[in-house]
């Protein structure tokens, strides 16, 4: 202190004096009991601008009220937790999920101290489930590293333990074309974005109603791989596992998905690393032979040829193709991604923190992947309240490799949030040292997104009260 107040003393000429005291700009304190020998009123006059709202220990959480955005790139309701100091934590429950996810659990969360995260994490996380049914979970999870961070006024990466790197590589998708032409023009154009890593959609949907491409696609709906709602003669194609269509790609429709991504490969050249996803649902022996149609392209990895939860589906595919393998954006929790580690059944995993449990479930899952010698992607497709939450889980797990930006070439996205400008910059986004996820809500251009009739924040008292025993045991 006392060598702070010679620093701070005034000049000794008056009329430097009176600028000083000018230029100081003190407000209602006087700076001569600075001079005065109260070490109580110097201290007071030194923190002044010091932020006295947040005391960690008082946190208490006092509501939750939640706003659906669309096209950014997809439905993504925004959570909004409220707390006795006047911080305000940001979530987001994953993309295409209810917002009752979330909702349901804020009677549980009531009164809590957000700044207990594990142990808020380890009472709500019963009530997750794989893909969607995870979103609230998650979805509180960031908010509540939001509110610690400003809280304890520390990025959220510092809470989870400190952080690897300070620029987060981000991966993009190639953008569709009616014609090869028009796809270069689309590739030079995510070039001069300056991405680095791109990841392409291929599979039979392309081969469909093309004479002898396919065997036992035409009573399927093939190019409908998300439409659950159009079933076919068969049944649902959508909601078909895999491996019961019994569809399989003929010799022609192999040298097909070579050719194609032969070509993509000529315009995006070998010094960029390219993925491959959605291939639509056929077996394990398929998934084999357009594995090893597809290496001599050199792609990064194959993404979800299967589903998740044939662990030892996915080792027959990963010993039997030299391309790596990847899947688990629809895992929830560590415990299913172990489960594939520990088969060595992929060469990646490729956790979306949205799913797989929040920052710091995923770098848990992250570090064990590291322990095993596996690296880790990250998928994600939300706003960037929700990449700002992976943004930190990624600075602070060794093994990432790259995270999904889905939402590249959707107007305004970045203007969705204040704190971070830009926030991606040739392909890259710098690691945030502002307090939380270190970023705001704008609301003047998130409410150009909300969903159409849906209701901006509105009370939610609805959800106040619990009426379940949660206790899994006896």
């Amino acid at each position: 202190m006392k060598n702070l107040l010679s620093k701070l003393s005034p000049p000794e000429n008056s009329s430097d004096r009176r600028n000083f005291l000018r230029k100081a700009g003190l407000g209602g304190l006087s700076l001569g009991m600075l001079f005065d020998k109260h070490p109580d009123q110097e201290l007071e006059f030194i923190t002044q601008k010091v932020s006295r709202d947040s005391k960690p220990s008082e946190l208490k959480i006092t509501d939750m009220r939640v706003a659906i955005l669309t096209g950014v790139p997809f439905s993504s309701p925004i959570i909004r937790i409220d707390t006795n100091q006047g911080i305000v934590g940001w979530g987001e429950v994953r993309d295409g999920a209810s917002a009752n996810y979330a909702l349901m659990l804020k009677s549980r969360l009531l009164g809590k101290n957000p700044c207990n995260v594990e142990q808020l994490f380890k009472q709500i996380k019963q009530f997750g489930g794989h893909s969607r049914a995870a979103g609230g979970v998650c979805g509180v999870e960031m908010a509540l590293w939001d509110l610690a961070g400003k809280a304890y006024n520390v990025p959220a990466y510092q809470l989870l333990g400190g952080k690897y790197r300070d620029f987060i590589r981000l991966y993009a998708d190639t953008p569709e074309a009616d014609n090869y032409e028009d796809f270069a023009k689309n590739m030079q154009k995510r070039r001069d974005q300056g991405y680095t890593f791109l990841k392409m959609d291929f599979g039979i949907g392309m081969l469909a109603d093309q004479p002898g491409m396919l065997v036992n696609a035409n009573n399927w709906s093939v190019k409908q791989q998300w439409n659950d709602r159009e079933s076919g003669k068969l049944g649902n194609y959508a909601n078909t596992k895999h491996p019961f269509t019994r569809i399989q790609v003929t010799k022609k429709g192999l040298d097909r998905l070579a050719e194609h991504v032969g070509k993509v490969r000529e315009i995006v050249g070998y010094d960029t690393p390219l993925a491959a996803d959605h291939f639509g649902h056929f077996d394990v022996n398929t998934a084999i032979q357009i594995g090893k149609a597809m290496e001599p392209f050199r792609l990064a990895w194959l993404e979800d040829l299967v589903p998740w939860f044939y662990t030892d589906q996915w080792k027959q595919i990963s010993d039997a193709i030299d391309t790596p393998t990847l899947t688990g954006e629809d895992i929830y929790l560590k415990e299913g991604f172990m489960k594939l580690i520990d088969a060595k059944a992929i060469d990646m995993i490729h956790p979306d923190l949205a799913t797989s449990g929040g920052l710091l479930e995923t770098k848990k899952i992250g570090d064990y992947a590291e322990e095993n010698g596996i690296p880790m992607a990250m998928h994600f497709a939300g706003s960037p309240i929700s990449m700002m939450a992976n943004v930190h889980c990624a600075a602070a797990t060794e093994n990432f490799v790259a995270l999904e930006h889905h939402g590249v070439d959707v107007a305004g996205w970045e203007d969705l949030v204040t704190g971070i400008k830009p926030i991606v910059e040739k392909g890259f986004v710098r690691v945030p040292e502002k307090p939380g996820l270190g970023v705001e809500l704008n609301e003047e251009a998130a409410k150009k997104h909300l969903k159409k009739g849906g209701t901006w924040f509105a009370p939610t008292d609805m959800w106040n009260t619990r009426d379940s025993a949660d206790r899994e045991w006896s």
